[in-house]
């Protein structure tokens, strides 16, 4: 193997496939270490892809430029569209993943990509020189030298499985974990954290009384992943919904003892937002049932996820819990449910870049850096793959704001705030969510990744074409006159509207509820030959032009603090006027903008203007 590179990532997870993907792409000579190729995308966890918010994410990964979206699209076997029901801020695609086909078909992607090289081998130390990356060393003695290392280690660093007292020192699903690099960081001057996550148990397909549940369907003819996506695949597979029984609940309480969560052997922070079933227990005692789903893993086996059961009890209790519910009296564990802990790092010793404030050329992503999920991880791979080609090109970073992405969202909300616990992205956290929506990713987000290289030429002329139609309807939707007639009335009395008693721009009659464009196809000729997407994004705008004026018109006011920059020099310590709590947290933050320190926990609006005082 080559001992030089341009850049090394370590870790062949979801962030560190988008980085080396990010950075291949981009004409660097990448080394991808992973300690093991069966792991590369492996979905540890559920068997899906996407969902709030996190649909949101894969949909920007995609527009940017990344891998997961056409990943996703490609091994789909069931596609929904959740939150149909309410605004179009928070539609969010969720995609059931045949997971043995989703790490065949990455893993593939990636050892047939130009400029990227695959090294099965644990990367044991970071190797630096006056502040500086200079190499990474693997436990095997390869010494790669290198000016960029991209680190994406996932849940793998000194992580343990844990079901019961089975204690093992190993990775997800048993795979070898990574036993060196957490005392490399240390020496680095990294602070070291335990999260915790988890997984339930897996069933067999066969042994599953199905009419106890109820079927949940996908969606046909919805917005797919990728933009470039063609078509959507068919929905081949179901899910199940269910519930856990008062039985169930009290197998866990009478059992409480055992579960490592409560006895102390478990040490990390688990997520908030997806926590275990004994947690859920405990911490919602009112509740007397929680939901489950049955959720297929792959076509190539008949095991059937089991969502909303995380847990660390013992083999012999989990089988009381699940023959505690309806349909499953008869069900049998393929795979039993395990905690997992592992060390992660403090996400505000990052650059908004997510480059270290530490060492120069050095980079976190993903779960590492305290997130949970698998888009999560793969958006800042993809962000720290970009901005590691940016600083080998002497370019300035990218970095996506609050108002122009999730992703942006994600790593602001990371970098400034910091995280005591694994993050997962919801919608509520982005404050522009109405102009963030993931149907509209691609016109946020597709010249941005043309700029850096990732976006092709066939893809940005799709999307200009698509621009085109969309400027071209929207002009037809507010010159085309309407008229009156026995069936548009009809149509109108359906939706529950009054009937069209004079004529009007057709605009106008898209800006009544309930009322679709894509309804109206019928009553206006020169309105066919638009694609659905098309059609889609006119009605968004049309209807919801007034929220979006005054969502703009307020991001035009934030934006001035985030394009108030402050030099990296600047002498906080000794900044007259600041508290000292301000120039503390300031010091150690080192932010890029204004708007970015107005966002850190303990400095205050008067430190702000203290500081602004400064600035002029």
């Amino acid at each position: 193997m080559k001992k030089n590179y341009d850049a090394v990532v370590i870790g062949g997870g979801h962030a560190g496939n988008e980085a080396a993907l990010a950075l291949a792409r981009t004409g660097n000579k990448t080394l991808l270490i992973t300690l093991h190729k069966e792991s590369i995308s492996f979905l540890a966890c559920n068997p899906s892809i996407g969902g709030t918010a996190k649909g949101h994410l894969v949909c920007e990964i995609d527009a940017l430029g990344g891998e997961m979206g056409v990943q996703a699209d490609k091994n789909t076997l069931q596609l929904r569209m959740l939150n149909n029901g309410k605004g179009p801020a928070v539609h969010s695609l969720r995609a059931q993943i045949d997971k043995v086909a989703y790490h065949k078909s990455m893993q593939e992607v990636l050892e047939n990509q130009e400029n990227l090289d695959i090294l099965v081998d644990e990367a044991s130390d970071i190797l630096t020189e006056n502040g500086k990356i200079t190499g990474v060393k693997t436990s095997s003695g390869n010494e790669i030298q290198t000016k960029i290392a991209v680190i994406t280690t996932g849940v793998y660093l000194n992580s343990r499985t844990i079901i019961g007292e089975d204690i093992k020192n190993e990775g997800p699903a048993g795979f070898k974990n990574a036993t060196h690099l957490t005392s490399s960081l240390e020496r680095l001057g990294f602070a070291i954290r335990r999260f915790k996550t988890g997984t339930p148990p897996r069933l067999e397909s066969s042994s599953i009384n199905y009419e106890a549940f109820e079927v949940q369907r996908g969606d046909e003819n919805i917005q797919t992943f990728s933009f470039m996506t063609k078509k959507q695949n068919p929905n081949t597979h179901v899910c199940h919904l269910g519930y856990t029984t008062p039985e169930t609940k009290q197998i866990i309480l009478d059992n409480l003892h055992l579960a490592p969560m409560y006895s102390g052997e478990i040490k990390g922070v688990g997520p908030r937002y997806c926590p275990s079933i004994e947690t859920k227990i405990v911490r919602f005692s009112d509740k007397e049932r929680h939901q489950i789903f049955l959720e297929p893993e792959t076509r190539e086996n008949s095991e059937i996820y089991l969502q909303g059961m995380s847990t660390s009890m013992p083999r012999d209790i989990q089988h009381k819990m699940v023959e505690s519910i309806h349909g499953l009296e008869n069900a049998e564990i393929k795979k039993y449910a395990y905690a997992i802990e592992y060390d992660c790092i403090d996400p505000l010793e990052l650059f908004a870049s997510l480059e270290s404030k530490k060492i120069d050329g050095l980079f976190f992503a993903g779960q590492i850096n305290g997130t949970s999920g698998y888009e999560e991880a793969a958006a800042q791979g993809l962000i720290a793959g970009i901005n590691a080609n940016l600083k080998l090109k002497g370019r300035d970073p990218l970095i996506l704001k609050r108002n122009e992405a999730y992703i942006g969202v994600l790593i602001d909300d990371l970098t400034t705030k910091g995280t005591l616990e694994p993050y997962r992205m919801m919608t509520s956290r982005a404050e522009h969510r109405l102009v963030l929506r993931q149907d509209n990713a691609d016109q946020r987000l597709t010249q941005i990744g043309y700029d850096v290289g990732l976006v092709t030429e066939e893809r940005l002329k799709k999307f200009k074409r698509k621009m085109r139609d969309i400027q071209k309807l929207t002009e037809l939707c507010e010159t085309t006159i309407i008229k009156p007639s026995i069936e548009l009335n009809t149509y109108l009395a359906s939706v529950g509207q009054t009937p069209l008693a004079s004529p009007c721009p057709l605009s106008n009659l898209i800006k009544r509820p309930n009322v679709g464009l894509s309804d109206l196809n019928n009553h206006i000729k020169s309105f066919k030959g638009f694609g659905k997407a098309v059609v889609s994004q006119v009605e968004i705008q049309i209807k919801y032009a007034g929220y979006l004026m005054r969502q703009n018109e307020l991001i035009e006011r934030t934006l001035k603090l985030e394009e108030k920059t402050i030099p990296k020099d600047i002498d906080y310590l000794g900044m007259h006027g600041l508290r000292l709590e301000a120039r503390e947290k300031l010091d150690f933050m080192r932010p890029l903008t204004v708007g970015a320190a107005s966002r850190i926990s303990g400095v205050s609006p008067a430190d702000i203007t203290i500081l602004l005082m400064h600035l002029s």
